[in-house]
């Protein structure tokens, strides 16, 4: 009996109309364009408007996109995961609201917080539950609205994130294609270098907090970007070496998009070239959970199916993770 793996058999994602510019951003901070692309690599990103509306429209854009392509009934989904850092509420979970604007019903569903990490953690906890033959359809969707956490005063973050989100069909595969392997790491003792300060059971809101500022993102960036380059490069370097694989093998390099200078030094560290790596920075930011479905559903044409794909990711907490990927998708 052939080993059953877990295949993305279906990819979609979603962006707001909205675009910030980094001109935009000129209006609001003291910044310039040059000073955010030399940086960052971003010349805009897309920022999501209109009354109550969370991570969970854009999800589920991106959903009843996907089982509309993938000619799947709402009822046919086993289980959903969204993962997230800006959910539309503490509770209920963004997943279970997902789930009920798309119309699916009595599937198991819960978000997964990882940070910027949060995809593929998510794809990977989802690929235990098709190995194991518990279920047949999962959809994960990565997905975050930062521009709500966001301090547009503080130029040192809202020059980088964006929001958007993407999501993906996972169902089960005996041809060998589908995840090959991954390596998921974490170290508690870097939440100080990047955080939210209050709003948690640690620090619940109140007036202070508010007043204080703490409901946005806190980052240390020279701390969080020694730390993303050396873990992110290594992570995919590792798992290229414990699998055998050389730079040649690899059809592409799909990296979180947190900083062209992390990306450049992650294809660096694997003998990738430029023209192998997936970057769509400068167009969206970073979307933190939606970086990685983003870029995926982007190229998706251009992928083969039984292509060689690592796809890495480093966020706050901190976590970090790598992907070996057979691609399942057959683009004609």
């Amino acid at each position: 009996m052939s080993k059953i793996q877990a295949a993305i058999t279906g990819i979609t994602g979603y962006v707001p109309e909205y675009k910030l510019t980094n001109e935009r951003l000129t209006k609001l901070v003291d910044t310039s364009d040059e000073w955010i692309t030399t940086r960052t690599g971003i010349k805009e990103r897309r920022i999501l408007k209109g009354k109550d509306k969370g991570v969970s429209h854009m999800g589920a854009s991106a959903v009843e996109k996907l089982l509309e392509e993938t000619q799947t009934d709402a009822s046919e989904i086993d289980l959903l995961i969204c993962a997230t850092v800006t959910p539309d509420m503490q509770f209920p979970a963004t997943a279970n609201v997902i789930c009920d604007k798309v119309g699916i019903r009595n599937a198991m569903s819960f978000d997964l917080a990882a940070a910027c990490s949060g995809f593929i953690y998510a794809i990977t906890t989802a690929s235990q539950f098709i190995e194991t033959g518990k279920y047949k359809k999962v959809v994960v969707v990565g997905g975050d609205k930062m521009s709500s956490i966001i301090n547009y005063a503080d130029r040192t973050t809202c020059v980088i994130f964006g929001d958007g989100a993407g999501a993906v069909m996972m169902e089960p595969n005996e041809e060998g294609l589908g995840i090959v392997d991954s390596i998921m790491c974490s170290d508690g003792a870097g939440r100080v270098h990047l955080h939210q300060k209050a709003g948690g059971s640690a620090k619940p809101s109140s007036k202070n907090t508010v007043d204080a500022m703490e409901h946005f993102v806190y980052q240390e960036g020279k701390s969080v970007f020694k730390f993303a380059v050396t873990n992110m490069a290594d992570v995919s370097y590792d798992l290229m070496q414990r699998n055998k694989l050389e730079a040649d093998d690899i059809a592409y390099l799909v990296p979180h998009q947190a900083n062209k200078r992390i990306i450049d030094a992650t294809a660096k560290r694997c003998g990738i070239s430029e023209d192998k790596v997936m970057v769509n920075i400068s167009d969206f930011g970073n979307t933190t959970n939606g970086t990685i479905p983003l870029c995926l559903y982007q190229w998706k044409n251009k992928i083969k199916k039984g292509d060689n794909l690592i796809i890495a990711a480093f966020g706050g907490g901190f976590t970090w993770g790598s992907i070996y990927l057979k691609w399942a998708i057959d683009p004609k």
